[in-house]
């Protein structure tokens, strides 16, 4: 059998000057985490001293919420390492970027990689009977050397705490994993922290099912796309379903109240409204997202998505996102096409653009590559209604009475998006852009969102 292989910066652990880890604090999960890159985590982690560790997720940072006994566990582990794009996109929120999604099916198996090549052990416990023995053995085929000191379920093998620690201890493990599910593998570990003897514990929550075959992993490309939950979710939806789907509405909504604060009443609504609405879509719309990247992929060489400096609320600019649908030069070409605009005004659009890829031109009369988008909505740069967010370089050749649509946020879709698009000129899509930010309502967002329908399948001015 084919083993796997890690690719990870050997640096011998007695050679890491401090042998500590940077963290960075999220204000809107009041959480320390850990803000370093996965292979110098390992090495850390592997270094000589003692440490527990846990990760957290979305559905972990709803638990610390509401739970204090979880919240004192998580307080007094060692390390706290993010794990997923909830926790990634509740830091953009306050513009907080950490250096790695740490999530623990894909470190834990490279922490052990590393850690068979200085001849430590490790420990399994928890999971289902005959769970661990598989991941074991998993472990065992997949890294060659690596030494497994012993295997205890989570049942009948978790009945007596004392006779699992002795089991522990006695085996001389260097490194546990307890996969009793959250918060019971936090709580335990936290109750006995000081009678276990392994130098390192980790909280891994699912791995042993992963490991073990019985939980099956989400294609790369899925993971790429940071859509993993919705593949798990697909798995097991009765199970899952309440933490994926009220759980992470209802974690962006509290991260989004601690990072903006609620400004007023109708500002707190219409957040809701933008976390609900795009998280329900993120769902609804994950086989047309994953189709479409990989329809991307097969058409032509570059990336899926295409990022681009785009001009927010304020004045403040961020990074949008939308499916590539131009061929990777497009950003070159584009002062060369200028003078093909079917558009009057600053803003360019040519319906016969040279750029436009086979299926980018599908995806732009569907209005696909906005998709994307939800990502910036969940993240509070974007609304889902608002104006069509501008270019630096448009904004900065803009009429002072154009800057009027700056004073809030840009949106998927909102007035001009299903009036026209393209086929409405500058100055008639400042006015419309005025007019709904000076008389906005949560009846107007959403009678907005309902007509977006209409125009998605009209296509007019959509290319």
């Amino acid at each position: 059998m084919k083993h796997a292989t890690f690719d990870l910066d050997l640096t011998p652990a007695s050679a890491i000057p401090g042998a500590a880890l940077a963290t960075k604090n999220l204000p809107a999960l009041d959480l320390d985490l850990v803000d370093a890159p996965a292979e110098r985590t390992i090495d850390v982690l592997l270094s000589p001293g003692r440490r527990r560790v846990v990760f957290m997720n979305a559905h972990c940072c709803n638990i610390h919420r509401r739970d204090r006994a979880y919240r004192e566990a998580v307080a007094g582990a060692d390390l706290r390492l993010p794990d997923g794009i909830g926790v990634e996109l509740a830091g953009r929120m306050t513009g907080d970027r950490l250096a790695a999604n740490l999530n623990g099916t894909d470190l834990v198996p490279a922490l052990l990689a590393k850690a068979a090549g200085q001849g430590k052990s490790v420990y399994l416990f928890g999971g289902r009977p005959g769970i661990a023995e598989a991941a074991a053995q998993r472990l065992s085929r997949d890294i060659p050397g690596l030494r497994i000191a012993g295997t205890r379920d989570g049942y009948d093998g978790a009945a007596d705490p004392q006779a699992a620690v002795a089991d522990i201890n006695n085996s001389g493990a260097d490194i546990l994993l307890v996969a009793l599910g959250v918060p019971m593998q936090e709580l335990w570990l936290h109750r006995h922290t000081h009678d276990l003897t392994p130098d390192l514990a980790l909280a891994v929550g699912a791995l042993f099912d992963f490991l073990a075959g019985t939980v099956s992993r989400a294609p790369e490309i899925v993971r790429k796309l940071r859509m993993e939950w919705v593949w798990r979710l697909v798995q097991e939806p009765r199970r899952l379903a309440k933490r994926y789907l009220a759980g992470n509405v209802s974690f962006l909504f509290h991260a989004a109240l601690r990072a903006y604060g609620p400004a007023s009443a109708d500002d707190a609504k219409r957040r809701l409204l933008d976390l609900t609405v795009s998280t329900m879509a993120l769902i609804l719309l994950s086989p047309i997202l994953l189709l479409t990247a990989l329809a991307i992929r097969l058409d032509t060489a570059g990336p899926v998505f295409f990022r681009q400096v785009r001009v927010g609320q304020d004045g403040k600019e961020f990074t949008m996102l939308k499916f590539r649908s131009m061929s990777v030069d497009a950003e070159a070409r584009r002062d060369e096409l200028l003078a093909s605009s079917d558009r009057d005004g600053i803003c360019f659009k040519s319906k016969s653009d040279p750029r436009v890829t086979r299926v980018g031109r599908i995806i732009r009369r569907l209005s696909i590559d906005e998709l994307p988008q939800i990502f910036n909505v969940l993240t509070g740069e974007m609304a889902i209604v608002g104006p069509r967010p501008a270019l630096p370089s448009e904004v900065a050749a803009y009429p002072k009475r154009a800057l009027g649509r700056l004073a809030v946020k840009p949106g998927i879709t909102g007035l001009w998006q299903v009036s026209g698009r393209a086929s409405i000129g500058f100055d008639k899509m400042v006015e419309m852009d005025i007019s709904y930010a000076v008389s906005r309502t949560l009846l107007v967002d959403l009678s907005l969102i309902l007509r977006t329908f209409g125009a998605v399948l009209g296509g007019r001015g959509a290319y």
